[in-house]
């Protein structure tokens, strides 16, 4: 009688444990969502990161982070067309905080622009809607201040497949001193000349007295994009590349891998932030990844370096 008995107090025990497992309701599985920004900037302002990059048909946006890790989309369009010239092909954004005010560098319809705003969000307008250059096609503006104060602006022009030029600025950081244009560097590397003719994306650092360029090279539509580096002890000297490069090309899993800026994190730690292809069979959507860089040194000259171990930013839930 004990054995039945015991039996069926396990019977029972079975069919009780089958009803609850039934209704446990399935995990939801969320995959995270990589920041989908190409041509990626980052600023550190006020102990936040604000990252703009290409990705809107009308504008710029603006995206939020406390830790380079998890980012908050903000609701409004940093840049809005209205505010700027041209209609469509807003790229390659980048923002500086200079003397009170916000600057952004970027292209619209394949002409450098600058807009101003007195915050990070915006919105950013132009005091008027023009190119910085008529009548030329530019792209890819980078502001550098130099320690003398002097202000420069590094672009692509297309007079030589795509290359990257340089001039002064006057003291309203948005007037080019056409008589100071100096040509930087052009493709000129094998590693280059995969496709097609492109030098673009320049960002300056400077480090003992050298300035260091980092750029990309080959369209971005290539799977062997990169980013190379050139070195120059004058801005508008000789800019010598490195015969090593790229600095990355194709780093774990990415591909397409290229216009990048600098930055310096929380830490005082040099990162860099670049876009790759979505995957290695499809262009878009890009999405931005960073990595950490530096300089070591090498036969006693310091040379940048840029580790190939990246990390991948995603949306906040």
């Amino acid at each position: 009688m004990k054995k039945y008995r015991y039996l069926l107090f396990i019977c029972l025990f079975v069919v009780v444990s089958s009803c609850k497992g039934a209704d446990k309701p399935e995990e939801t599985i969320h995959n995270p969502v990589p920041v989908r920004l190409a041509d990626p900037f980052i600023m550190l302002y006020d102990d936040v990161y604000y990252a703009y990059g290409t990705n809107a048909n009308d504008g710029i946006e603006v995206y939020t982070s406390d830790d380079l890790k998890e980012w908050k989309k903000a609701p409004e369009l940093a840049l809005h067309k209205d505010n700027s010239y041209g209609d469509r092909w807003f790229w390659a954004p980048e923002v500086y905080y200079v003397n009170g005010k916000f600057y952004m560098y970027y292209s619209a319809e394949e002409h450098i622009c600058v807009a101003v705003a007195d915050s990070p969000f915006g919105p950013f307008k132009q005091p008027v809607q023009k190119p910085m250059i008529e009548g030329e096609k530019t792209i890819d503006n980078s502001l550098f201040i130099d320690d003398d104060g002097k202000p420069y602006l590094f672009f692509d022009r297309f007079n030589d497949g795509l290359n990257i030029w340089v001039a002064e600025l006057e003291e309203d950081l948005m007037t080019i001193k056409t008589e100071t244009l100096h040509p930087c560097i052009h493709v000129s590397q094998e590693w280059e000349q995969v496709w097609p003719r492109v030098n673009e994306g320049a960002f300056i650092v400077k480090h003992n007295g050298i300035y260091y360029m980092t750029y990309s090279a080959n369209s971005y539509e290539s799977q062997f994009y990169g980013i190379g580096c050139a070195t120059a002890t004058d801005i508008f000297g000789e800019w010598t590349k490195y015969p090593d490069n790229p600095l990355l090309q194709k780093p774990g899993d990415l591909v397409g891998v290229g216009h990048s800026a600098m930055f310096r994190d929380k830490q005082g730690d040099l990162r860099i932030v670049f876009h790759a292809h979505h995957d290695d069979k499809n262009i878009h959507p890009r999405a931005m990844y960073i990595a950490r860089a530096g300089f070591k040194k090498v036969d006693g000259v310091d040379k940048m370096y840029i580790e190939e171990q990246y990390d991948t930013p995603v949306m906040a839930e």
